[in-house]
């Protein structure tokens, strides 16, 4: 009942949010209207069987309730988050004036950051490379691209806002915000990359040494080994620690390097190599070892869910629930990884690599999505 009211006072609302705003600017809330609608149609359906005379089995209604108490959940949820977008253009509407105004200033505080976002680019590459400033190579330029759209956009703002038309204001900028709050986001990026890979440089030295001593360690339990049992796996582990070993320093010689990666690359092999000398080591010895594993893991997955999340806030129109449902999973894993932390430190360990594993996937996925709507 509280749905299809809910939804019955939505289309009421459409039809003066269209009078007042304009078709273009009332399209989220008409689909939105739609999909509530047709989440209630599904639901007065399965509503329908359960009260019609052939009775379900009891597991067959439990299901067909959780259904409809899901869909109707949906639908509360698409009409609520319009209704908020709708809230926000009233209120600028009273206020456009001085929203218009704000707008502008941040607009023009952005566009002054632009220059030194693009020195902090060029500075990544000459000291880490093109590999370690990919992940924000491209955000500058996309910055620039929405600080264009919200210029347009302001102007037209003032002309509305000039001639008296507030709902015809309030529109440009809403879409004015919203341009400058995703410029702000893709500048900020570039900072923030400079600072995790400024830390992760700093905790490779001490990754390695520790990698060393495990390799050290593995490498006396290996000689311990009975004769006739199997090492197979300690073996695989431990070529796979001194190969990572001699890359990661070896790209360190060689000039320009990206320290997450080496990080990332470092922990993952030490943490291999930590999981077959668990039995060896004494409880507290191999919980002070994944507290150290936890540090690094905690900062590239860090980094990584920065990055999907700072994709997909700044390309939402074009990216898909598979990506997001990702980086909600990293960034619950991420978080659960920091509330064991002071209690568990190999499972807080494993939730981190779990979060940075799935932060990559969802990147991987919004690339792929953004790519497809670019070019259908």
């Amino acid at each position: 009942m509280d749905t299809d009211d809910a939804v019955r006072t939505s289309e009421e609302e459409l039809g003066f949010a269209t009078a007042q705003f304009g078709e273009e600017a009332a399209k989220p809330f008409t689909a939105a209207v739609a999909r509530a609608k047709d989440e209630l149609t599904q639901s007065f359906r399965l509503r329908q069987q359960l009260d019609d005379a052939f009775p379900e089995d009891d597991a067959t209604r439990r299901r067909m309730l959780d259904e409809i108490l899901r869909r109707c959940a949906t639908a509360n949820e698409g009409l609520d988050t319009v209704s908020e977008d709708f809230d926000r253009l009233r209120a600028l509407e009273r206020t456009a004036p001085q929203a218009l105004a704000t707008v502008d200033a941040t607009h023009h505080d952005l566009a002054g950051r632009i220059a030194a976002a693009e020195s902090g680019v060029a500075g990544l590459r000459e000291r880490y490379g093109e590999g370690a400033a990919a992940p924000v190579a491209a955000d500058v330029e996309e910055a620039e691209d929405r600080l264009v759209f919200a210029g347009s956009a302001v102007g037209e703002a003032r002309t509305a806002v000039e001639a008296g038309e507030n709902s015809r204001a309030a529109v440009y900028i809403r879409a004015a915000e919203g341009a400058v709050g995703q410029a702000g986001t893709l500048l900020e990026s570039v900072d923030r990359r400079a600072a995790e890979l400024g830390e992760a440089a700093r905790k490779l030295p001490a990754a390695l040494t520790e990698t060393e001593t495990d390799l050290a360690d593995a490498g006396g339990l290996l000689e311990g080994t009975a004769e006739g049992a199997s090492t197979a796996d300690l073996r695989g582990r431990i070529a796979r620690a001194e190969a990572v070993l001699a890359d990661v320093r070896g790209a360190m010689a060689a000039g320009p390097y990206d320290p997450v990666d080496a990080l990332r690359r470092v922990e993952e092999a030490d943490a291999a190599l930590d999981e077959a000398l668990a039995g060896a080591r004494d409880q507290e010895r191999g919980e002070a070892k994944a507290r150290s594993l936890l540090d690094q893991a905690m900062l590239t997955a860090r980094s990584a869910i920065g990055a999907a999340a700072d994709h997909i806030t700044t390309n939402r129109g074009a990216v898909g629930s598979q990506a997001r449902t990702r980086l909600a999973e990293a960034q619950r894993r991420w978080e659960r990884a920091r509330e064991l932390s002071a209690t568990d430190a190999r499972g807080a360990l494993a939730e981190a690599q779990q979060a940075d594993a799935l932060a990559g996937q969802a990147l991987a996925l919004a690339e792929q999505d953004v790519r497809g709507f670019r070019s259908p």
